[in-house]
């Protein structure tokens, strides 16, 4: 799989997600610096891998997962990027993000390896979606193909949808 950063190509490390695996389990740290395994992460629910929040294209991406994927049913998002968890606290706050969960992966970059997203190059998760069913397995996966692009969003969400 090739991606790019800025149009000049980047490696990503870690374990590449396909549509049909069994999403695996991961650590990241939460607003108030603790760490909290996927384990908690059940049912009908949505990864986005963002570089950071704190960018237009991130800041758009989260906008509109905050609106549109949580008017599912029974959905939960959740946003990890490699952001510090005080800088994600006060990026929420300042954009009304109420829907959404988002936690850093800055500690352990476990995330960024189980699901195949931490680029070695800038040290930063590249953007991907997965979306993973009740039964945890992963029924849509998305890395995108230049990382200062958007998703495709209709696709990510009729996924949702169907699962």
């Amino acid at each position: 799989m090739d991606v790019k950063f800025l149009g000049n190509p980047v490696t990503l490390e870690g374990h590449h997600i396909n549509v049909g695996d069994l999403a695996p389990d991961f650590l990241v740290v939460n607003h108030d610096l603790r760490t909290i395994s996927a384990e908690n992460f059940r049912g009908k629910r949505i990864y986005v891998s963002v570089p950071s929040i704190d960018t237009e294209v991130c800041d758009r991406e989260v906008r509109r997962f905050n609106e549109e994927a949580t008017a599912c049913k029974d959905v939960k998002v959740y946003v990890i990027s490699m952001d510090l968890p005080f800088a994600q606290k006060r990026w929420c706050g300042a954009a009304g993000i109420e829907n959404v969960e988002v936690y850093s992966d800055y500690k352990d970059r476990n995330f960024g390896e189980n699901y195949g997203t931490y680029v070695s190059e800038i040290g930063l998760l590249a953007r991907a979606i997965f979306v993973i069913n009740e039964d945890n397995h992963v029924v849509y996966a998305e890395y995108c193909e230049e990382i200062s692009h958007e998703p495709h969003y209709e696709e990510a969400l009729k996924a949702l949808k169907d699962c």
